[in-house]
């Protein structure tokens, strides 16, 4: 058995510069973290002593193909079949939030699976290889819109400077905090869920259309990148001010598209600042999700008790990133899977088995 561990990401700046159609002319810049919730995948090679399946695959659904492209599941379908896995298998999802969130969700399921196909087949794989792999299935041969910093994050692990170049390539630069500055940060962040699901892949090419028409507003939002970086990791700045920026980028953000906010989520972000939230952001593509808000210590009580009617979901830092927590490959010889028939075979018999004196 193969278990990885990935774990969700929070997005807190730059979010669109991530887009091919930006970062091609003018590089992206995310600062982002992912947090101790997480996406798990366990994978192995089927046991070969039920003849009338080739294949279990458990998420939302069991199912039971015998090939591996009659797998529903898009992208274990896609994974399975890129990989080359010709060899039953036994692959399960667990998640501790929502799927479709906003919190890269697909991505730390795409790469906890490349990672648990690669340990099942004796292989090891770098962050940076699994990073640029997922992006690839996501984006060229699963044809999912959006951009490329979930599969950084999550992969990578951490709370991080993401600089992507012009032709893709990039790099992942730790912010290294004071242990109390990082704990009063972690504090100060308040994560809410609206209750809404979505797919973002709509919104996200309608975003990635308008990118030429938002310069200026991507431009800012990149900028603010370094600006919140220097907040954090200057002891001597007041960390507020990083709250009062989530709200400048969250202004710019819903300002893309009007598929980003909509009236429900507007009256929950007016009751946050009304109750004393400095700022904050939807995260992910929009639409719904996750809502992420920071709160001095004064006032978190007051926004709990405003947003009472949301699921609030504490959560601390994780700086693992994409990982096994468990390893213990099990195989069988190719003789027991060629008896597959002569196991069917005996099943069906009401003599049993009978061996020759």
């Amino acid at each position: 058995m193969i278990i990885t561990r990935t774990p969700y990401r929070i997005s807190f700046f730059g979010g669109g510069t991530d887009y091919h159609a930006w970062y091609e002319e003018h590089g992206g810049d995310i600062l982002s973290t992912t947090i101790n919730h997480y996406n798990y995948i366990s994978c192995r090679y089927l046991p070969p002593f039920n003849p009338e399946y080739q294949n279990r695959i458990a998420w939302k659904i069991l199912e039971y193909p015998n090939t591996v492209e009659e797998i529903q599941h898009n992208a274990i379908r896609a994974v399975l079949q890129h990989y080359g896995m010709t060899r039953g298998v036994e692959i399960s999802n667990q998640c501790d939030l929502p799927a479709r969130s906003g919190l890269g969700s697909s991505s730390s399921f795409c790469a906890g699976l490349i990672k648990a196909v690669y340990a099942l087949k004796g292989e090891m794989i770098s962050k940076y290889a699994l990073a640029r792999e997922t992006i690839h299935l996501e984006r060229e041969i699963l044809k999912e819109n959006g951009g490329i910093q979930d599969q950084i994050a999550t992969v990578y692990g951490g709370l991080n400077h993401i600089h992507i170049n012009a032709n893709g390539s990039f790099s992942v630069d730790p912010l290294i905090l004071h242990e109390e500055r990082r704990a009063a940060l972690n504090s100060s962040l308040l994560l809410f869920f609206t209750g809404i699901s979505r797919t973002s892949s709509e919104i996200a090419e309608k975003q990635a259309k308008s990118t030429g028409e938002k310069t200026k507003q991507l431009g800012r939002m990149q900028e603010l990148v370094a600006e919140a970086s220097h907040i954090l990791t200057d002891s001597s700045t007041d960390l507020d001010d990083f709250g009062r920026m989530l709200h400048e980028t969250w202004t710019l953000k819903r300002s893309l598209t009007d598929r980003i906010s909509n009236s429900l989520i507007d009256d929950i972000y007016q009751a946050a600042l009304d109750s004393g939230a400095l700022g904050g952001k939807l995260l992910g593509a929009g639409g719904g999700g996750f809502i992420l808000f920071y709160v001095p210590e004064e006032h978190r009580r007051d926004v709990k008790k405003a947003l009472r009617n949301l699921i609030h979901v504490p959560f601390k830092f994780d700086d693992q990133g994409c990982q096994i927590v468990m390893y213990a490959p099990k195989d069988y010889p190719q003789s027991v899977y060629e008896k597959r028939d002569f196991i069917h075979l005996q099943q069906g018999s009401p003599e049993g088995i009978r061996l020759k004196p």
